[in-house]
C-alpha cells in the first residue's frame, strides 16, 4: 500500500453550473468568486502546502476563460477537453482524462472548497483510495432550501471501517457515517483501479443503460464507478472531517460560503 504524497490534482471542471444562474452566465463555475477569491484559487491555496504543483483541469463551459483563469492561478496548468460536456457528467468528464490518471493523485469536484487542514488529513491518511467525508455534513444542510439533504453524496462503513456504500440516494441521510465531499486521494494502485473501471465500463455499457445508482451510463457520477469498486472488493478509506468545507451549487450556497469565510480564519 503506497503513502506517496501526491503532487498531481485533477480538476472536474466541464459542467456550467445553472443552478448558481448569472454567476456563470459569462465564467465556468470554479472561478465564480467567494470574498476576494475564486473556487480554485481556494481550492490551489489549499492545496499547495501538501505539495501540489501540478493542475489538471477537464474543462468544457468557457473553456476560454478557464484556461485564463487557471493560469492566471498556477502558470503550468495543463488542461484536458470534455467537448461532450452539455450531455454527459462527472465520470464521463474525468474519462476524458484518462492518460492523466497515473501515479499517485488527488481528484476533486471543481464547485468545492475546503480548508487547509482537511488537505493535511487527506495527504496523510494511509490507503489505496481515501475519500474525505464529513461526519457533520446534517449541519451544514440546516437553513439550506436549495440544495436539500437528499442530494448528498451520502456514505456508510462496514465492519472493518472502510467505506461500504456511497453516492447519491445510496443510504437514507438518517443512516450516513457523513458526506463525500467530492475530493479523494488515489495512490498508484488506487488510480489504475479507477482508470481501469472507466475504461471497462465504457466498453460495457451503452449510454442508455443504467450503471450503478445512474439510470443512464452517460449521466453517471464519479461515485457510481467508486461504488462498483468497493461492490469488487476494494477498500476505501475514510478520512472524516467535521465541518471544514462548502459545496457552492446554489446562489443561496454562495451567499453562506461568503459569511462562513468572513468569520472563520481555517480558511486562510
Amino acid at each position: 500500500m503506497s503513502i506517496a504524497r501526491p503532487s498531481k490534482v485533477i480538476v472536474i471542471a466541464a459542467g456550467r453550473g445553472k443552478r448558481l444562474g448569472v454567476h456563470t452566465d459569462e465564467r465556468p463555475k470554479c472561478l465564480v468568486e467567494i470574498g476576494a477569491r475564486s473556487i480554485l484559487d481556494w481550492q490551489l491555496r489549499a492545496l499547495r502546502p501538501v505539495g501540489v504543483d501540478d493542475v489538471v483541469l477537464i474543462r468544457g463551459y468557457r473553456a476560454e476563460e478557464l484556461t485564463a483563469g487557471a493560469l492566471a492561478l498556477h502558470d503550468r496548468a495543463r488542461f484536458v477537453d470534455n467537448r461532450e460536456w452539455e450531455t454527459n457528467n462527472i465520470l464521463l468528464s474525468l474519462a476524458c482524462a484518462l492518460d492523466e490518471l497515473d501515479g499517485p493523485l488527488y481528484l476533486t469536484y471543481s464547485d468545492i472548497i475546503f480548508t487547509p487542514a482537511v488537505c493535511h488529513a487527506l495527504a496523510g491518511a494511509r490507503g489505496d483510495a481515501c475519500l474525505v467525508i464529513d461526519r457533520a455534513f446534517r449541519d451544514i444542510y440546516v437553513g439550506r432550501t436549495e440544495h436539500p439533504l437528499e442530494e448528498g453524496e451520502v456514505s456508510d462503513l462496514d465492519e472493518t471501517g472502510h467505506v461500504r456504500r456511497v453516492g447519491k440516494k445510496s443510504l437514507p441521510p438518517d443512516q450516513a457515517f457523513g458526506e463525500f465531499i467530492g475530493l479523494l486521494k488515489l495512490s498508484a494502485e488506487g488510480t489504475r483501479w479507477l482508470r481501469d473501471e472507466i475504461v471497462a465500463a465504457r466498453a460495457r455499457f451503452a449510454d442508455h443503460e443504467p450503471y450503478q445508482r445512474a439510470a443512464r451510463f452517460r449521466n453517471a457520477y464519479l461515485t457510481d464507478a467508486l461504488q462498483q469498486l468497493i461492490d469488487a472488493g476494494r477498500r476505501m478509506v475514510p478520512v472524516a472531517i467535521d465541518g471544514q468545507w462548502r459545496e457552492i451549487d446554489t446562489g443561496q450556497d454562495l451567499e453562506r460560503a461568503r459569511k462562513l469565510l468572513e468569520s472563520d480564519g481555517d480558511w486562510t
